[in-house]
This record gives structure tokens, sequence and C-alpha cells, in this order.
């Protein structure tokens, strides 16, 4: 890998504020929706991906020299996204949201799922973050972080199973027009089969 401070054009003695500042502008400049449907979009996705990889060395490496401080949700999980974590710990989603966008599709890992999920979770797209949280997951089957994420986001997203019938949504979800609506259909299936006309009022 170059050297990160080249790649992102700060100095060694840049602050944080200056390489968060180099690193957006460059985000912004390389970021993949600028490239759609353009002959240098491969070549932007490289770039893209250089710029990722440059800023978590320099946010990790000095991390790491003042005492291993980590801005995620797990002290101990060692993360490929540190910026995304502190921004979404921040309450900064958008920006999150931004620097996520920003990943190219195939260097997307079960952390970046996660993030994904948790940005969408925090919005309160909870459908959106289950299936994030559960790409996660599949991809990293043994991180009990994701499996927390996946758990919460299915009691949101009303996917709990509460019921021996094997349908998702307990008695909660269920309205009225949910009941008629499956009257008519048992009304359609019995005069299908010859049987009596079931009304619904």
């Amino acid at each position: 890998m170059n050297d990160p401070y080249v790649v992102l054009g700060v100095s060694r003695d840049a602050s944080d504020e200056e390489i968060k500042r180099a690193y957006k502008e460059l985000a912004r400049k390389y970021h993949p929706d600028n490239y759609a449907d353009n002959p240098l979009s491969d070549l932007a996705a490289d770039k893209m991906k250089e710029i990722n990889e440059a800023y978590d060395a320099i946010i990790n490496s000095r991390r790491g020299s003042a005492g291993g401080k980590n801005a995620g949700y797990n002290p101990n999980a060692a993360s490929s996204f540190p910026e995304v974590r502190s921004l979404i710990n921040s309450g900064r989603l958008e920006q999150a949201q931004e620097v996520l966008d920003g990943v190219p599709p195939a260097s997307r890992n079960a952390e970046w799922y996660f993030l994904n999920g948790t940005v969408l979770y925090r919005r309160g797209w909870f459908d959106e973050a289950f299936t994030s949280f559960t790409r996660a997951s599949q991809m990293d089957p043994g991180n009990p972080e994701y499996q927390t994420a996946v758990n919460n986001a299915r009691r949101q997203s009303g996917r709990v199973n509460t019921n021996p019938y094997g349908y998702y949504g307990g008695g909660s979800d269920c309205s009225a027009c949910d009941v008629c609506q499956g009257l008519i259909c048992a009304d359609c299936c019995c005069e299908c089969m010859g049987g009596d006309l079931i009304r619904c009022c």
C-alpha cells in the first residue's frame, strides 16, 4: 500500500480534523455515484478503495498510539471502519452513510453490512436494517455483535415468530382489515370447494 498520508495529500503532522477533511473531499470526488455509466468507473472505484484504506490506516495507527481507544460499539472489536463507527456514535448518520456508500460493492465485508444496518436502524428503517444485519451475520456467523443486531431488528420490524403456524407477527400486528382479508380469502377457497359462503360484516 502507498503511504496513506500521500494518498490523502496531508502531512504527517496534520490534525485529525485536517485528515478527516481531506478524506471527505476525496471521497466526494471519487464517489461511485459520480462515475455511473462512465468508462472511468473502475478507476474511480479503485481510487475510492485506496482512499478508504489510507484513512483507516492513519486512524488505526493514531488510535493505537493513543492507547488503543476504539470508537466501536464493542470496544474489543477490531474495526475496518473506525470513522463510520465514530460518526454513528456521534449521531452523524448522513455522513456515516456517505462514507459507507463510497465503498465499492466488491469491498463490502460483514462489518460494512452491520454498520449500514446500524444507520438504517437508527433512522427507524427496521426492515431494511434487518436485511443488512442478516447479511452481516451470514458473512460472519460467529460474531455476537451481528447476531444481537439481527435479533433487535427482528423484534422492531415485527418479524418475531410468536405463533405455532410459522408466520411472522404477533397478535397486536393483526388489524381488522387483516381479519377481513383472511375471511375473504377463506370465502374464495370455500366457494371453489363448493362449501358454504363465509360472509364478512
